[in-house]
């Protein structure tokens, strides 16, 4: 019984070396399969094609576009996620700790909700700042 207690132990601390490993290769392996799919449509695609606006149009179609980070949004979801741990820890005894990490996780929700009114990320709300600095 000690051998099976033994090896269970040391075969925890494998899997927990091994896991976050595990993890960033199937992130990596799925991302570049998705790529390579995607770039193989390209290809089937602009076989057909003969008019190179169209292809322009179509390479156009497939750029990764950034949208803003909206820090008002992150920022209310952050909070109330640390609400919830602050009265998940505040209801059952033996967790108090995640008292704590529910005001800190809560306190950076509001930082990130104050951020977002303070910097603008849409281009209407950053012509708004310029011009209201360019009146002063």
């Amino acid at each position: 019984m000690e051998e099976v207690i033994g090896l269970v132990a040391v075969g925890t601390g494998w899997v927990a070396i091994l896991m976050p490993v595990f993890l960033i290769w199937v992130i990596f392996y799925f991302a570049t399969k998705s790529d390579k799919n995607k770039y193989a449509a390209m290809v089937e695609i602009s076989k057909n094609l003969e008019d190179p606006s169209d292809i322009e149009d179509l390479l156009e179609n497939f750029k990764e576009k950034k949208k803003p980070t909206d820090y008002r949004r992150n920022g209310v979801i952050i909070f109330f996620v640390g609400l919830g741990l602050f009265l998940f820890g505040s209801l059952f005894d033996g967790v108090d700790i995640l008292r704590g990490v529910g005001l800190l996780v809560g306190t950076i929700g509001v930082g990130s909700f104050v951020a977002g009114y303070i910097y603008p990320n849409t281009g209407s709300e950053i012509d708004k700042a310029v011009e209201k600095f360019e009146e002063v």
